[in-house]
């Protein structure tokens, strides 16, 4: 598991919890993002020799955190999880079966095609999600119900022979248009999820809806050769 992390005091201990009693986790990287919170002190009190702490001298964005921690990982698989308790660790059997059955290179967990519970948030910014998912489908030819959701599970051996080139959240679009291009097998599983509001910390706002449509273009195989028509 990589786990990004910038001030999230009030919820990192809790998930770190939640991620080391699963019986799916061999390793757990978290990855420090500049917080001027406790979030790193407490991290590195968490006892358990599966627990790695990495820490980024400033805040560089969620997708420069991930960079970090995947090049650290060497389980087989890796799964990306968010510190807020938005996801579930108890979905980790579901994420992991297509990887364990040999089925699947990659594995996108969807709050869109799940019958499990969810907290009922923002119209518009599932609105959002569903356009900007909509949006990469039709430069991928993927054909994806949530682009934008944090779990993501990966073969290790494909996670790492992938540039991330984002540092934030433009990493969604970018490492799905750098899937879809290697071809990878990709599935998808229903998850749970119980969104937070802004109040409570939620990060993600409209610049980086903005950011995502342009990183659908940028690292998509069609938008590639689109500009590079454009600019010949």
């Amino acid at each position: 598991m990589v786990v990004p992390c910038f001030n999230e005091e009030a919820t990192v201990a809790e998930l770190l919890g939640r991620v080391l009693a699963s019986p799916w986790v061999a390793e757990v990287i978290a990855v420090d993002d500049g917080s001027s919170d406790a979030t790193l002190e407490i991290m590195r009190g968490v006892s358990d020799p599966r627990l790695t702490v990495l820490e980024q001298p400033y805040n560089q964005g969620k997708g420069a955190a991930l960079r970090a921690g995947f090049a650290r990982a060497t389980s087989d698989y890796v799964v990306v999880q968010d510190a807020d308790l938005e996801y579930d660790p108890a979905d980790y059997p579901l994420l992991l079966e297509p990887l364990e059955s040999g089925d699947a290179d990659v594995v996108y967990g969807s709050r869109f095609v799940s019958g499990r519970p969810h907290r009922v948030l923002y119209f518009w910014h599932s609105m959002g999600n569903r356009f900007l998912t909509l949006l990469s489908n039709a430069f991928t030819d993927l054909n994806l119900s949530d682009m934008e959701t944090c779990y993501k599970a990966f073969k290790r051996s494909i996670i790492q022979s992938i540039e991330i080139e984002e540092d934030r959240f433009g990493f969604e679009p970018e490492i799905t248009a750098k899937v879809a291009a290697r071809r990878c097998r990709v599935y998808e599983v229903g998850i749970s999820y119980s969104g937070r509001t802004y109040e409570e910390g939620k990060k993600i706002g409209w610049r980086d809806g903005v950011r995502a449509i342009v990183c659908i273009v940028k690292y998509s195989p069609v938008g590639r050769r689109t500009m590079t028509a454009v600019t010949s």
